[in-house]
């Protein structure tokens, strides 16, 4: 998933736990505020109903004119009076009055109530089970209990309270045995809240539709914000890494911002300056040091030719004082020129491949033997070889072209560094074959062999296991770098006291022009 699906599903993550969560908050506390209300409701309409009946019975009951709806009470003891002009009148006491007043608001909607009591003389006034319930725990000192239930018309609201009976209470109750203060009774009242479920459904809908449009903006504006913010800049440095370093930094497009991203398109762009100057001045030391350990090479070259043109110097200079001292003796001077001659032709062509391996020319592709060329190598090192046996397997005998002056400093290169590792005489191994349009080239000593650890390094410029002054580090790193110039690679397999084996492979290329003059193709067969 992309950072910007992350970050996106994150904040909507997070947005909709808290919309949710809320939704629930809010759901509950609608609930708990109108319970509340209900409960409030209830207890107002049990004060306003005790002060009914307070007035009724402080007023000896209520007298209507007996009517088809004003029936007598058969439960009172003068449920009739006739008045002195023959009008009948009937008598409502506080429990009628309640109930009649219950009727009229059951009609409303608003709620219902009626009197009950574990004694009641009226048997339509017998509790149900919360009613009797409600009773005893009014005997035993509680004051009012609420529940919830739900009913065939929805959830309702209960309420009960005790009705305490007062002095004006005993002219109807009092031979039913109550004092004063005793709890006769209670009043229970149902409020229905049903409208308060739609209510409560229609806020949460209501709710809930802003908040997935709240999270569906919040997303939108965040999308929008991030792609111009964070993404776009984002690419735009991502090209220009990509770029880096085939295209200039002045040319490579940054994102130019005052935010965090806009000082990271600075500081790349200053650091794309550093390494451009750093990599100049590591291809500076780098030439600089691939030169200085050819020229190191040829140092130790030096020894050893110098050891090979004072040999027959020394014979040229007895033939020369002989000549001298008989210059009449034509057989002589005959034989003794030839001598010379053959002894300078020595010394010519151990300078010119001395000069050969140590000059300085762009790739240069020509027709060659790389066998002769490993040869030449070989007899350049002969001074160096006379404790080492040397096996040759050459098989490359035909032309290819080739640089033939960087497969010498190739070959010369691994050639010293397989010495180097015999410093007591060993066995060197080199063959040649071509396998698959290509020519291989293998070198193969028993020196103590390369410790895995340090394989992957060997070829680092200046990274080398010799003591201080016996070597720069850059013999291999040359010898990588002259084999890559010619779109060849170099293979090194070695194991702790099993010797190292050096495998060049060079593709092969038959289409060039013949060897340069001056730049001769040895073409001795070796076996």
């Amino acid at each position: 998933m992309t950072l910007k699906g992350k970050f996106i599903l994150t904040v909507v993550t997070i947005l909709l736990f808290s919309y949710g969560a809320l939704l629930v908050y809010i759901s509950d506390l609608q609930n708990r505020l109108i319970i509340g209300q209900a409960e409030q409701q209830a207890r107002m309409l049990y004060k306003q109903i005790l002060l009914t009946r307070q007035w009724v019975a402080d007023h000896q009951g209520l007298f209507l004119m007996q009517s088809a709806t004003a029936r007598p009470n058969a439960f009172l003891h003068e449920p009739v009076m006739t008045a002195e002009n023959g009008l009948v009148l009937v008598k409502r006491n506080p429990a009628m009055v309640t109930r009649e007043l219950s009727e009229y608001a059951a009609k409303t909607g608003m709620g219902w109530f009626r009197v009950t009591s574990l004694r009641p003389v009226n048997p339509d006034n017998a509790p149900d089970a919360f009613e009797r319930d409600s009773l005893i725990s009014f005997i035993q000192g509680a004051s009012e209990r609420l529940t919830l239930e739900r009913q065939q018309g929805g959830q309702v609201l209960r309420y009960t309270a005790p009705l305490v009976t007062e002095i004006s209470c005993l002219t109807c109750h009092s031979e039913h045995g109550y004092r004063p203060g005793d709890i006769r009774g209670a009043l229970s009242i149902t409020i229905p809240i049903t409208w308060a479920a739609a209510v409560i459904h229609d806020n949460n809908r209501t709710l809930l539709l802003l908040g997935l449009f709240s999270v569906l903006a919040a997303a939108l504006v965040m999308l929008l914000l991030f792609n111009r913010l964070v993404a776009r800049p984002i690419r735009q440095l991502a090209s220009a890494m990509a770029a880096f370093p085939e295209r200039q930094v002045e040319s490579l497009e940054l994102p130019v911002s005052q935010d965090e991203i806009g000082s990271l398109g600075v500081c790349f762009k200053a650091l794309c300056q550093r390494l451009t100057i750093s990599q100049q001045a590591l291809a500076t030391a780098s030439e600089k040091g691939f030169q200085a350990e050819k020229l190191a090479a040829l140092g130790q070259l030096t020894a050893g030719i110098a050891h090979e043109i004072n040999n027959p110097l020394a014979g040229m200079l007895n033939c020369v004082k002989t000549m001298q001292e008989e210059p009449d003796n034509a057989d002589l001077q005959k034989r003794y020129l030839e001598l010379l001659h053959k002894g300078l032709k020595r010394i010519e062509q151990t300078m010119r491949q001395l000069l050969n391996y140590g000059r300085v020319a762009p790739l240069h592709l020509h027709q060659a033997n790389i066998d002769a060329i490993v040869v030449d190598c070989l007899e350049l090192l002969g001074h160096r070889l006379r404790d080492i046996e040397v096996k040759l397997d050459l098989c490359c005998h035909d032309f290819c072209c080739i640089d033939s002056e960087l497969v010498k400093q190739i070959v010369m290169n691994i050639i010293l560094n397989a010495i180097q590792a015999m410093p007591d005489g060993g066995r060197l191994g080199v063959a040649s074959r071509e396998e698959n349009g290509a020519m291989i080239l293998t070198i193969e000593d028993s020196g103590p062999g390369i410790d895995a650890a340090i394989q992957d390094r060997i070829f680092d410029p200046f990274f080398t296991t010799k003591e201080v002054g016996e070597g720069t580090g850059l013999g291999l790193a040359v010898t990588q770098a002259a084999v890559q110039r010619l779109n060849g690679r170099i293979e090194v397999r070695s194991q702790p006291g099993a010797g190292t084996v050096f495998i060049v492979t060079l593709p092969i290329d038959r289409h060039c022009l013949p060897s340069p003059k001056g730049v001769p193709a040895t073409t001795e067969k070796q076996t």
